[in-house]
């Protein structure tokens, strides 16, 4: 299928050495599948349950990769892909995009310019003060 992510031979090479072998259970389905499914959603940013069906059940590839997450495996893995961990000593977050909710311009229309308080106080009294 167009679009998708697929582990070349020599990505796979670097890093079948580093899957678990030997784990209790059920038996893993195909495991080269899986992680190119997960590197696609980790790179398309879309949510697992948008997943494409040719990496299997959207929920066989969010547990391998929640599951794997969780002891840690990912590193050695993203390592031997990318050759770097991935975990930085510093990072700085820029957020130069903030969507606001449309009512967050405020209420009615209107003047926006009411007297200051010296003012205000000199005029006549108001309800709404």
């Amino acid at each position: 299928m167009k679009g998708l992510y697929w582990l070349s031979d020599a990505e796979w090479a670097r890093i079948e050495p580093l899957l678990p072998r030997g784990r209790r259970g059920a038996h893993r389905v195909d495991d080269r599948r899986v992680i190119s499914g997960i590197i696609h959603m980790l790179r398309s940013g879309a949510r697992w349950r948008d997943c494409p069906g040719a990496y299997g059940p959207y929920t066989t590839v969010y547990n391998r990769f929640n599951r794997w997450s969780r002891q840690g495996i990912w590193h050695g893995i993203f390592e031997a892909l990318t050759g770097h961990s991935g975990i930085y000593g510093t990072v700085a977050i820029d957020s130069t995009h903030i969507k606001a909710h449309r009512s967050a311009a405020g209420g009615k229309g209107g003047p926006s310019a009411r007297p200051s308080a010296a003012h205000g106080a000199a005029g006549p009294a108001s309800s709404t003060d």
